[in-house]
């Protein structure tokens, strides 16, 4: 009879490659066989996927190597479907793996669905391969001094305009958004983010939502065209089908419904974590970013070797920190926030910007290296005293 606790992990971004190491370090002592689950043996960096865009080289971050001296067991394939009553995770159609506990941590990606033209015509930042791609087609815009539509004002819309425009100072950059681009900071932070766009001769296209996608222009609602000969496409998510079509409980965006210690509430064998889950704390429901992902990642591994342990696992408790945004390689501008994401009154501009966001993007090796034994991103007690976790 099989002894050893199975935890079978989907997903290797950030949160699934941190509940691996950190599950691995804290069960160290214990009876448990770890697999991690996911489509591609490269570790995918998603906060710097703009950069490749723009046609910048970033490192070959294998899985493998990073889970070298862990005992995770890594399974490079596509998890087809997931029984959580017979506790199976089906891989590639034809390979079942059986587990004791399933943490789910298949992320989202760009909704390419719900605007006409998009999936045909527009560019998406959700793996290096079609990153790459983007970068070639822009170079050839770039010689030709053209056009190029970033659609979406949030977060990611922004650092891929301004990473673009500064690259390749002679493409016409356009960043289109229904509302005002980088409208969750403050309005200092705001206004040195506009300033930055201002300079690097950015247009903005604010007020009126994409209705179509086409081969060289984006259609507003207004009956504007914008002309682009490539469109970025970076507005909304969309998470994948899988936890549904098992019957897991999910919510009306298709997350796991979770209990306060991130357990599905429908199968308390599946947790959910990251942009997989729907975590709501006393301000409200947590939006998908890393910043909030990691620490749900930490503490699922933490619980679980608690509960290993005979111990009482705490709720899951989380406050935002900072809105950290990248304005090109020298430039950036830091909101730091309230718990509930809202803007805060200190924002940092500028080369000490760019440093701390550095920092807070460091290389994947060194996160999960820090991360076995800390929790890098600040989780929040009572009161908003920041509080951090220790092996």
């Amino acid at each position: 009879m099989n002894t050893e606790h199975r935890i079978v992990i989907l997903g290797a971004g950030y949160t699934g490659m941190l509940a691996a190491v950190r599950l691995a370090r804290r069960t160290r002592r214990l009876p448990v066989h770890i697999t991690l689950i996911n489509p591609s043996a490269r570790f995918t960096e998603r906060l710097r996927m703009h950069q490749i865009a723009a046609g910048q080289e970033l490192a070959d971050h294998r899985i493998p190597e990073i889970l070298a001296g862990t005992g995770v067991e890594f399974v490079q394939g596509w998890a087809t479907s997931v029984d959580p009553e017979a506790r199976l995770v089906t891989v590639d159609d034809d390979r079942v793996l059986p587990y004791d506990e399933l943490v789910y941590a298949l992320g989202s990606t760009t909704d390419t669905d719900t605007v006409p033209g998009v999936t045909e015509h527009a560019w998406t930042l959700n793996d290096p391969r079609a990153a790459h791609r983007f970068a070639g087609r822009l170079a050839a815009v770039a010689e030709q001094s053209g056009s190029v539509a970033v659609c979406g004002g949030g977060l990611t819309g922004i650092e891929a305009a301004t990473e673009i425009a500064e690259q390749h100072p002679g493409v016409r950059v356009t960043l289109i958004s229904p509302g005002e681009p980088g409208a969750m900071m403050g309005e200092r932070a705001r206004a040195y983010l506009h300033r930055a766009l201002d300079r690097l001769g950015i247009t903005r296209s604010t007020g009126h939502a994409v209705t179509k996608v086409l081969p060289d222009a984006v259609e507003l609602a207004d009956g504007t065209l914008v002309a682009a000969d490539l469109t970025l496409w970076t507005a909304g998510v969309r998470v994948a089908p899988l936890a549904a079509r098992a019957g897991i409980e999910t919510d009306e965006r298709g997350l796991i419904v979770v209990d306060r210690t991130l357990k599905s509430v429908s199968h308390p064998t599946v947790r959910a974590i990251g942009d997989a889950a729907a975590v709501r704390q006393p301000w409200g429901t947590i939006h998908g970013t890393c910043q909030s992902g990691m620490p749900t990642a930490a503490h699922t591994a933490d619980a679980i070797a608690k509960e290993l342990r005979g111990k009482k696992v705490r709720p899951f408790r989380f406050g935002y920190v900072h809105q950290p945004v990248s304005l090109g390689r020298r430039d950036a501008v830091i909101q730091f926030t309230k718990a509930d994401d809202t803007p805060g009154r200190f924002h940092l501009t500028g080369r000490t910007a760019v440093l701390y966001k550095e920092i807070v993007s460091s290389s994947p090796p060194k996160v999960f290296r820090i991360s076995k034994k800390m929790t890098v991103s600040v989780q929040f007690s009572r009161g908003g005293r920041a509080t951090r976790t220790r092996d």
